[in-house]
C-alpha cells in the first residue's frame, strides 16, 4: 500500500488549522515537516515548521514525518524528539562523516523514533548503502531540496528504481519515499519505480477536492 505524506510546506498559515484537518479527512497517512535552516539550504522556515509541528500534534491524531535540512542536526533532532514524530530523516550531505552519521542514528533510535536518511539528486545511493541495515527509511529527493512548487527531475526515477532493486536483492527491509515534485502525472511511475511512500505538497494543496487526489494517487499503480 502507498502512503502520502502531505507536505505543509507551502501551506497558508491564515488558514492552517483548517487545512490540516481537511488533509487528515482526506486519509493522507502522516504529515510532512521540511525544517531548512537557511544554511544547508537558502530558506530560512525553522520557526515556521516548529509552529506547525506543534499545531499539527496538537489538532491531529496523525504523525509527522520530520524532514531536516539543515547543518546543525544534532540541535534540531534534540528539539524534534521532544514531540514524538514518526520518523526523523536528515541529509547524509550535511552529516557528511561516518562516525556523526552513526551517532545520529543511534541517538534517533534510541528515543524510540524511526530514523531516516535523505540523499540530494545529485547524490549517488553507493554513500548510503553501507547504513540501509539500521535506518526504516531512505528519501530520495525528486528536486533540488530548499523550496516547494518545483517540477520532478526524471534522473531520480532511475535512481529510486536501482535503490529497490539493490534493496530487494539483498532483502532489507526498508521504506523507500520520494519527495519533491510528484502529482497526478508521474505518481505512476515514482511508484513503480519502487517508492512507497510519496511526498506531496503543492499538488494537493492547490487540488479541489483533497479526498479524491489521495484516492487518485493511491490508487494510479
Amino acid at each position: 500500500m502507498v502512503e502520502i505524506s502531505a507536505s505543509l510546506l507551502n501551506l497558508n498559515k491564515e488558514n492552517a488549522n483548517r487545512k490540516i484537518y481537511d488533509l487528515e479527512v482526506s486519509k493522507i497517512d502522516c504529515f510532512h515537516i521540511d525544517v531548512m535552516d537557511g544554511q544547508f539550504v537558502e530558506n530560512n522556515n525553522v520557526d515556521l515548521m516548529k509552529d506547525y509541528a506543534l499545531l499539527t500534534s496538537h489538532i491531529s491524531n496523525l504523525g509527522i514525518d520530520v524532514h531536516l535540512m539543515v547543518n546543525n542536526i544534532e540541535e534540531f533532532v534534540e528539539e524534534y524528539l521532544s514531540l514524538s514524530p514518526r520518523i526523523i530523516t536528515f541529509h547524509i550531505e550535511s552529516s557528511k562523516d561516518e562516525d556523526r552519521t552513526l551517532k545520529l542514528i543511534k541517538k534517533i533510535k534510541e528515543r524510540g523514533t524511526k530514523v531516516g536518511i535523505a540523499i540530494s539528486p545529485d547524490t549517488n545511493i553507493d554513500e548510503i548503502k553501507k547504513y540501509l541495515g539500521m535506518i526504516h527509511m531512505v528519501l530520495v529527493m525528486t528536486v533540488i531540496p530548499g523550496k516547494g512548487g518545483q517540477s520532478l527531475i526524471p534522473k531520480t526515477i532511475q535512481k529510486i528504481k536501482n535503490l529497490r532493486e539493490y534493496i530487494n536483492e539483498k532483502k532489507i527491509d526498508i521504506d523507500i519515499e520520494a519527495d519533491g515534485g510528484i502529482n497526478g502525472e508521474n505518481a505512476k511511475d515514482v511508484i513503480k519505480a519502487g517508492a512507497n511512500i510519496l511526498v506531496i505538497g503543492t499538488y494537493l494543496l492547490n487540488s479541489e477536492n483533497y479526498f479524491e487526489t489521495v484516492k487518485s494517487i493511491k490508487t494510479c499503480y
